[in-house]
């Protein structure tokens, strides 16, 4: 789903209320409107642009009274800083995803604690186990989320005061890391950052005046 279709979606005070609702228990939309303290013609309308997004999605019961529930598990990260603005794209939550092929940095303990001995009772300990783990995980990401943030901040902060305050710190960073993940040339910079060359060479002589980078024929490095 696209970042910015889920931002406007959720920007409405009511709608934000009913997935609040709807991620407790289904709903029908009379309950929706008593919770809500609107009309049900309103609900109808916040209900139709939920579903038309693919957030939620609907059944009717035995008594053909329709319940509206969430349709799938998305994640939507909002970045605001003096550095930049940037939403990540909402993508659906994977219990499979290859964390530890995709996030090197990260160690992390994936083994599942369950019991296969088929006692109820173990398994349902086990899920409660797992349940705690996850919660305390899901906290420790948070402030590792908040760790790096402030990191980031700080070096793009460092950078701008030697380059200026008109600089754009990010961008004069990805340069830096480039260089240094490459072979320095030219080219195979523009191909890290995916910038226009003409962008790329202007940052890196920049770099280069503020006593970043040295050029050594078609090469670049590093100064240090």
């Amino acid at each position: 789903m696209d970042s910015a279709v889920l931002l406007d979606l959720l920007g409405n005070e009511n709608r934000r209320r009913i997935l609040r609702l709807l991620s407790h228990k289904p709903c029908y939309v009379t309950e929706i409107s008593e919770y809500l303290g609107v009309s049900p013609k309103a609900v109808i309308d916040h209900l139709r642009k939920l579903e038309d997004a693919g957030l939620i999605e609907s059944h009717t019961d035995d008594r053909r009274r329709k319940y509206f529930h969430i349709a799938r598990d998305v994640r939507l990260e909002v970045n605001v800083s003096r550095h930049g603005f940037g939403t990540k794209s909402a993508y659906p939550a994977n219990p499979s995803l290859d964390i530890q092929g995709r996030c090197p940095h990260m160690h992390i303990d994936l083994e599942l604690r369950a019991t296969d001995d088929g006692d109820d009772t173990g398994e349902v300990a086990a899920l409660a186990a797992e349940f705690d783990r996850l919660e305390d995980l899901e906290n420790e990401l948070s402030l590792a989320q908040r760790w790096v943030h402030g990191r980031v901040t700080d070096l793009l902060d460092r950078l701008n005061d030697r380059l200026g305050v008109d600089a754009d710190s990010r961008f004069y960073a990805q340069l830096l890391a480039a260089v240094s993940a490459t072979d320095g040339s030219l080219r195979a910079v523009v191909e890290e950052v995916n910038a226009d060359p003409e962008a790329v060479e202007e940052g890196l002589h920049r770099l280069a005046d503020a006593d970043m980078l040295v050029r050594e024929g078609d090469r670049w490095t590093v100064v240090g």
